[in-house]
């Protein structure tokens, strides 16, 4: 079975435990993930190594949903995240792994995601544009005074 990666990379001025919270937080993470279009919904987080996670996109114009959820691998604070990730979708098989590192720089944190085994039935273009508009969410949210 094909499938993508994506490598992204952000300086956002915010401190590494800062951005740390936001990808672990289900607050956050329904106000940032869901790129442009979407809401989102966390169902439930139990954000510890060996623990889980299941949330939903909506799309807010034709109201369809998709959900999915994963574990966590690995969870270093302020420093790597670690998770893998699962659609429900029968079409969409395979188990994705997403790596996020934090790094201290002196305007704020180096952020680099990898995300690996994307189900090659999503365009890896579509993944770079949702993942940037992500992530345009996430600078907003963390760099907030």
């Amino acid at each position: 079975m094909s499938t993508h990666t994506v490598h992204l990379h952000r300086v956002i001025c915010a401190t590494p435990d800062k951005l740390y919270r936001a990808f672990l937080d289900a607050d956050a993470l329904a106000k940032w993930l869901p790129p442009h279009g979407y809401t989102g919904r966390v169902h439930s987080i139990d954000a510890r190594t060996g623990g889980s996670y299941r949330m939903s996109f909506t799309h807010l114009g034709s109201g369809l949903s998709h959900s999915f959820g994963g574990e966590y691998l690995e969870l270093v604070p302020g420093q790597r995240i670690c998770h893998t990730d699962r659609f429900d979708d029968p079409n969409l098989l395979g188990e994705m792994r997403t790596t996020i590192t934090f790094n201290a720089v002196s305007c704020g944190t180096e952020v680099s995601i990898v995300q690996e085994g994307i189900p090659a039935a999503i365009p890896l273009e579509g993944c770079y544009i949702g993942w940037q508009q992500s992530l345009q969410l996430l600078t907003q949210l963390v760099e907030a005074p």
